[in-house]
């Protein structure tokens, strides 16, 4: 996480020897270690709530997903359905059409 060498710890151990001192520089390490831990033990709950939030959210869109892929596939169906229908309806409408064009003598 920090990227802190041993010369970084001695030098952070001597300042707080020289400004605590030897009576409470062991009290002091204890809070700050106490601190430190549940400082991480909230930065690992934080993470693994959004974490899973995030895969909530993931699995959310994968059902959207697969409702959509459903209703374009029921689209598709119904629609090579109707165009398998369709050289029929044009030929019946063919049929029907009069093969002569009325004159205007039967009009009124």
């Amino acid at each position: 996480m920090f990227d802190i060498g041993f010369m970084e710890l001695l030098l952070v151990s001597v300042v707080g020897l020289l400004v605590l001192g030897p009576e409470r520089l062991p009290g002091a390490i204890r809070t700050a270690s106490l601190w430190m831990g549940r400082l991480r033990s909230s930065f690992n709950k934080i993470r693994s709530e959004i974490e899973r939030e995030i895969n909530v959210e993931e699995i959310k869109r994968e059902i959207h997903n697969d409702a959509v892929m459903r209703s374009l596939k029921e689209a598709e169906q119904d629609l090579r359905d109707g165009l398998s229908n369709t050289p029929y309806d044009i030929d019946d409408i063919v049929d029907d059409k009069p093969t002569e064009k009325s004159t205007g003598s039967d009009e009124k």
